[in-house]
C-alpha cells in the first residue's frame, strides 16, 4: 500500500510518500515540500502571521492533491512545535481543517521525541542496546533513551536551531558576545532534563537525527547524501566543536559553501552545532551515529504496526499515548479527513 506522511515542521512543510505493507520496510516513492519557515511568520504576540497562515494553508492543499495524483491510500498529517506553541495554534488548526479539509494532528514533544525513538530503534535493531536519540528541529530539541522499541524517558526543549537563532544571535557572522550567551543558555536550559537520563545505564548506541545532525556530519567529513542511506555516518564531539568554532566567524553566504548546507539552513547551522555540542558534552559522548529515520518514518512504521495489532503501541505513561484513533489515516477525500 502506499503510505502518506503530511510533516507541517518549523523549517519545512514536507509530504513524504511510501510503498510500504507491514513487515516489510518502507520505500520511499515520493516527496513534496517546501521551505516554509513557519517561525519566521511570528507576530510580536508570538501568533502565525496571516500571510504565514495563507502559505501553510495553500501548501496543505497542494501536498493533499499531490498525494491524490500518486494514489496514496492513507495520509497522516501532523505538525510540532511551530504550531504548537504558536499563541494562536487551536485557531490555525482549525482554518486549515475549513479550508483545506485536513485535521493536523498536534504531537507534544514528547509523542514527537518518542516517535522518533521508535524509528531509531527500528533502523539499528535489538542488537544496539540501550539508544539515546538526539533531534534538533526548528523550533524545538527532541532527547529519548531506551532499550525497547519506545524510550523509557523522552523529552523536548525549546533549543530548535531556528528558534536559537532568531532568538539569540540576530547579527550575520554573529557577534562574540552573542555566541557565549547562546552557549549559556543552552547549558541552563540542558542541565535540568539531564536529571531524567540519571536512572537509566550508558547507552550503547547514540544516534543523530534530523537535517541539522546530517548537515554537521557531512561538513565534518562525513559520506553525502548520494552514497544512499547504508553507509555508516558518525559526528565526533572534536570535529563538532572545531566547526562550531570555524562556523562562529562565518557569515550564512559563506556557510552555504560548506558540502551539505543549503541556502536555507544556513544562517541557523550554527546554533544548531552548539546545541548539538552542549548535549554531547552533558553525556560525555564521544562520538554519535547518524540514522536516516526520524519522525515521519516512526510515524509510518506505527501505522503500519496497527495494521497488524489490535490496538495502539502506547509509550510509557508519562510520555502520553497517541491513541490509534489521533492516528488514524486520512482518506483522500478533504471532508472526511482525519488523522
Amino acid at each position: 500500500m502506499r503510505l502518506g506522511v503530511l510533516d507541517i515542521g518549523s523549517n519545512t512543510v514536507h509530504l513524504l510518500l511510501v510503498d510500504a505493507h507491514p513487515g516489510a520496510q518502507p520505500v520511499a516513492y515520493a516527496s513534496h515540500k517546501r521551505p516554509l519557515s513557519l517561525v519566521k511568520y511570528l507576530e510580536e504576540d508570538g501568533g502565525i502571521s496571516e500571510r504565514g497562515q495563507t502559505e501553510l494553508i495553500g501548501f496543505v492543499q497542494e501536498a493533499w492533491a499531490f498525494a491524490d495524483r500518486h494514489s496514496a491510500e492513507d495520509v497522516l498529517a501532523f505538525c510540532t512545535s511551530a504550531i504548537r506553541e504558536a499563541a494562536n495554534g487551536e485557531a490555525v488548526l482549525h482554518r486549515v481543517q475549513a479550508e483545506a479539509g485536513v485535521t493536523l494532528q498536534e504531537l507534544t514533544g514528547a509523542e514527537e521525541a518518542a516517535m522518533t525513538f521508535f524509528a531509531v530503534r527500528r533502523w539499528f535493531g535489538w542488537g544496539a542496546g540501550m539508544i539515546l536519540d538526539l533531534d534538533i528541529g526548528g523550533g524545538s530539541f527532541e532527547l529519548a533513551m531506551g532499550h525497547d522499541s519506545l524510550p523509557a524517558h523522552a523529552v523536548s526543549v525549546p533549543l530548535g536551531a531556528q528558534r536559537l537563532t532568531r532568538d539569540w544571535l540576530p547579527e550575520d557572522p554573529p557577534t562574540a558576545k552573542s555566541i557565549k550567551d547562546l552557549r549559556k543558555y543552552i547549558r541552563d536550559t540542558l542541565r535540568p532534563v539531564m536529571k531524567g537520563f540519571d536512572k537509566l545505564d550508558r547507552p550503547n548506541l547514540v544516534a543523530g537525527t534530523s537535517k541539522t545532525f546530517r548537515s554537521l556530519a557531512r561538513i565534518a567529513g562525513a559520506a553525502p547524501s548520494g552514497a544512499g542511506p547504508y553507509v555508516r555516518r558518525v559526528l565526533q564531539r572534536t570535529d563538532l566543536g572545531l566547526w562550531a568554532q570555524r562556523m562562529s566567524a562565518m557569515a550564512a553566504s559563506d556557510r552555504v559553501h560548506l558540502p551539505g548546507v543549503s541556502e536555507a539552513r544556513a544562517r541557523q547551522l550554527l546554533a544548531g552545532a552548539l546545541a548539538a555540542e552542549a548535549a554531547m558534552e552533558l553525556f560525555e559522548i564521544e562520538e554519535l551515529e547518524i540514522c536516516p529515520w526520524a519522525l515521519r518514518e516512526g510515524l509510518i512504521l506505527r501505522r503500519l504496526d496497527q495494521l497488524v495489532f489490535d490496538g495502539p503501541l502506547g509509550p510509557p505513561d508519562h510520555i502520553g499515548p497517541i491513541q490509534s484513533e489521533r492516528l488514524r489515516a486520512a482518506r483522500l477525500h478533504p471532508s472526511r479527513a482525519r488523522v
